[in-house]
């Protein structure tokens, strides 16, 4: 229904969901002020329509409706109202919801009688996908898995409607997201199946449980990827690194998201021949089997080892020069040089007996 400013404004509230002690502005004041948004909604036309007359766009990239931020929302419109209208647009069948799912499933709670929405003409199936990309490629609270999916609807119903696929900046430009964001979007449908399973039961969770995310996922891909292009590991044992590299994080032996980015700086001290792929795939072998041996541990085992021995072998250069030069200066040792390089040798000596 649409509502004129000449209807029952205590009707109009009631509808919306304001509670009654605000639909008054204050003894003495008069006739009671309606807040902006309801002189928006009887002054601007915007319709009011029964909670039962919209269903959910299938459309929506949101898959995953937390019952915590639900019921958290749910309590702002039960004090506060729904200040913000649906966009909505009509079919034969009623009204199909382009934004505002999750204010009309609180609503359907709060047995609300009236929703205000702005209708908008109805939209092709792409022109539906494009717009519901447009709409939320903003909001944060997004999931990347199943915003994932939908790209790749929008990309196959763009290749058949244009008979060929989209290139990476028109798909970016139609979904309203960056290049840097299809890539990682497209990087995720690129995981196995096992993986985004995983990921969608992790979704599901309220955040505050949630443990395993994409990123991790996706830097564990990449790290265990980065070793296998420089020979470390096989096929076999890459996928075995992943899945170690994952049940990390799972565990909380890994912390940090980025973390799995030192085996790419691993494999490339590989392919600099600074440290031997016996070495790396030495330390590749211990992450797989030992649930306890993190990223930073097989870094700093291998290549921080070795570049911590290659400093200590430019100091003992320069000194090995310097005792050189001492001597052909023809500089005799002083006591305390004396003693501290008897000290030296001793410690030396410690060194290398291990």
């Amino acid at each position: 229904m649409e509502l004129r400013a000449t209807r029952g404004w205590a009707r109009a509230t009631a509808m919306l969901g304001i509670p009654w002690t605000r639909r008054f502005g204050g003894r003495g004041s008069g006739e009671p002020r309606l807040p902006f948004y309801i002189r928006m909604t009887t002054e601007t036309g915007i319709s009011l329509i029964e909670p039962q007359k919209l269903r959910p766009n299938p459309e929506n990239p949101r898959l995953i409706f937390r019952q915590d931020e639900l019921r958290i929302l749910e309590d702002s419109i039960k004090h506060q109202g729904i200040l913000v209208p649906l966009t909505v647009y009509r079919d034969r069948h009623g009204y199909v919801i382009l934004d505002g799912e999750r204010r009309w499933r609180c609503a359907l709670k709060l047995a609300l009688d009236r929703l205000p929405a702005i209708v908008q003409p109805k939209p092709d199936p792409l022109q539906n996908l494009m717009m519901m990309f447009a709409i939320h490629n903003q909001r944060q609270e997004w999931d990347p898995l199943p915003t994932a999916y939908k790209l790749r609807e929008l990309e196959d119903r763009i290749a058949r409607e244009w008979g060929q696929a989209p290139t990476e900046s028109e798909l970016a430009e139609l979904a309203s997201i960056t290049r840097g964001e299809v890539r990682r979007l497209k990087a995720l449908l690129g995981l196995p199946q096992d993986y985004r399973d995983e990921l969608m039961l992790e979704l599901e969770k309220p955040r505050t449980e949630q443990v395993l995310t994409v990123d991790h996922v996706l830097e564990a891909t990449r790290g265990a990827a980065a070793l296998a292009k420089r020979g470390v590991v096989d096929d076999e044992e890459e996928e075995r690194l992943r899945r170690a590299v994952v049940d990390k994080f799972k565990s909380g032996v890994l912390t940090s998201t980025v973390e799995p980015r030192l085996l790419a700086r691993l494999g490339r001290a590989v392919e600099r021949k600074e440290i031997t792929p016996r070495a790396a795939h030495r330390a590749a072998v211990r992450l797989i089997e030992d649930p306890e041996f993190s990223v930073q541990d097989a870094f700093r085992s291998t290549v921080q080892a070795t570049d911590f021995a290659h400093g200590t072998e430019q100091l003992a250069g320069r000194l090995a020069a310097r005792i050189d030069e001492h001597g052909r200066e023809g500089y005799p040792p002083t006591d305390s040089l004396r003693q501290m390089l008897e000290d030296l040798t001793d410690t030396i000596r410690r060194f290398l007996r291990g």
